[in-house]
């Protein structure tokens, strides 16, 4: 009888301790942090023995995290950003870590003057490289189905800030934006483009335009106003910056031009809207919301001509009639002489 109770004291304290062991395996802090929480980016392929390596500077004990995950059965890991804290147990590691628990990023992109431009500033982001990125923008399959080609492609990207997982892919990248895009370009602005005579991709490349024109958001309506006027009337833009683009495409990006010369309006390019009628047949860069809906919602007003005006840096002066304008246009290029800038 005796040997029986010694027995069950035995096994009952066996029990507990293999009890409490357990519970110190799952439930006693193991992540050791010098701040409230740390990223950690696990790549794609990763399998466990490479998440422990990438997890050993912030674990107090390896083994009681490989032990833990033994018995939770947990082995395969779902690449992705994710945010420890400082004091978690194995048990809350492990579950944020099966589930695929990210953490969501911000992704912000302006600016952007290409869509090799587009796709570098992406990548530096996300965890999709820019080579898989630019080849998903410009997919034939899908430029084709959403109505786009290679020189309108940039034109989808609508510039904001973006929440994306870590480890999106270049197509899941590129098929959000095309949501994004679309949820923009609702019902209202479509009649709105209509109602012009455009359509999203033409109000597009005119709000590119007008944005290299000006920084000044309290004059774009009346430059998209000054543009749609020549579009109706069937008159050449003859806009400054597209010649500028299409001499810097031909010539080299990083030419940098102050002052359009007749040299620079000789350029033969169907972006060089002082030769060809129109507008060219893509952006000039990536237009930002403002300069869109400036496009969009115009000033009505019987101009034709604008310049800069060198006693107001940063505004125009507007004209009605060609004869203004050159008058307007001597006194710019006055100012640019005595100012020395001559090319």
């Amino acid at each position: 009888m005796k040997n029986k109770l010694i027995i069950f004291l035995i096994g009952i304290f066996l029990l507990f301790t293999g009890f409490f062991s357990v519970h110190m395996i799952f439930f006693s802090p193991n992540v050791k942090l010098n701040k409230d929480s740390v990223l950690i980016d696990i790549p794609d392929s990763t399998d466990f023995v490479a998440l422990t390596k990438i997890l050993k500077p912030y674990l107090r004990s390896e083994k009681t995290f490989e032990w833990a995950s033994k018995i939770k059965n947990f082995s395969k890991v779902k690449p992705g950003r994710y945010e420890i804290k400082n004091h978690w147990n194995n048990n809350n590691l492990i579950n944020v870590l099966r589930i695929g628990k990210q953490v969501e990023i911000n992704v912000t992109f302006n600016n952007q003057n290409s869509l090799q431009d587009l796709a570098g500033a992406v990548a530096k982001q996300i965890s999709a490289d820019s080579v898989s990125l630019l080849k998903a923008m410009l997919d034939k399959e899908f430029l084709k189905k959403t109505g786009f080609d290679k020189n309108t492609a940039l034109l989808m990207y609508l510039p904001n800030t973006y929440r994306f997982y870590y480890n999106t892919s270049a197509k899941k990248f590129r098929d959000k934006m095309w949501m994004e895009y679309q949820k923009f370009w609702n019902e209202k602005r479509k009649k709105k483009a209509k109602d012009l005579d455009l359509n999203p991709i033409k109000v597009g490349i005119l709000a590119s335009i007008i944005q290299k024109e000006s920084n000044q958001k309290t004059e774009l309506p009346k430059i998209a106003g000054v543009y749609l006027n020549r579009l109706k009337k069937n008159w050449l833009l003859q806009a400054d910056p597209t010649v500028v683009y299409a001499y810097q495409q031909k010539y080299g990006k990083d030419l940098v031009i102050k002052r359009v010369l007749n040299k620079h309006k000789e350029v033969d390019s169907p972006y060089n809207t002082y030769k060809y009628q129109g507008l060219p047949p893509g952006p000039i860069c990536m237009p930002d919301i403002r300069s869109i809906k400036a496009v969009l919602n115009p000033e009505k007003h019987d101009y034709f001509f604008f310049v800069a005006d060198m006693k107001n840096p940063g505004y125009h002066i507007f004209s009605k009639s060609l004869k203004d304008h050159i008058n307007n246009a001597n006194s710019y290029h006055s100012g640019l002489n005595k100012l020395g800038i001559y090319h």
